[in-house]
């Protein structure tokens, strides 16, 4: 059974955490700061540090935490699909509710390009990314895809790059050009 101070200190390392995932998309990585962190999560600055090491181990764990969430949403649909193409049916309709500019794009994107600055951030990433191309990969194998690592590798490659491109220059629908790399 869990302390009631244990709970307390979960509760609010887990109030840092939500501040962090919500001020990165709406400041930028580089302008989120313990101060700012505190006052959005209603603690003083001293209690950041005590849970975490620094802003940037926070904004790093923050992350990666949502990108696991969302890269866990793809497993269900990859198990529905019956086909190659309802799998990549099911890829490119996971992204539609994403703009490129709403909060979990925003998200995406600066931890992308603080991961280049960030060995551990961008392990982490990578690991995330490993993990959904080795699922999907599973997935097309298992329904007959020839290549199927290398398939899934470009796929979320694509989606990801789509996805980076839509608030620029927003790309027309790309499933009829995906569902190419997975037809025989």
């Amino acid at each position: 059974m869990t302390s009631p101070a244990a709970a307390r200190g979960e509760a609010v390392r887990q109030r840092l955490l939500t501040a962090a995932a919500e001020l990165v998309p709406e400041r930028g990585w580089p302008a989120v700061s313990t101060r700012v962190i505190a006052e959005r999560a209603g603690v003083t600055p001293s209690v950041v540090h005590y849970h975490f090491a620094s802003v940037q181990v926070l904004l790093a764990e923050a992350v990666l935490a949502a990108m696991r969430e969302l890269a866990g949403e793809v497993e269900p649909l990859l198990e529905r699909a019956r086909t190659p193409e309802e799998v990549v049916d099911a890829l490119a309709g996971s992204v539609e509710r994403y703009t490129g500019a709403d909060p979990a794009s925003l998200l995406f994107v600066e931890a992308y390009l603080a991961a280049t600055r960030d060995d551990t951030l961008r392990r982490g990433i990578a690991a995330i990314l490993d993990g959904l191309r080795t699922r999907l990969g599973g997935r097309l194998h298992a329904l007959g895809v020839p290549d199927a690592d290398a398939t899934a590798a470009v796929l979320v490659a694509t989606v990801d790059g789509l996805l980076l491109h839509r608030p620029l220059s927003p790309a027309p629908a790309a499933a009829a050009v995906l569902l190419r790399l997975v037809r025989s």
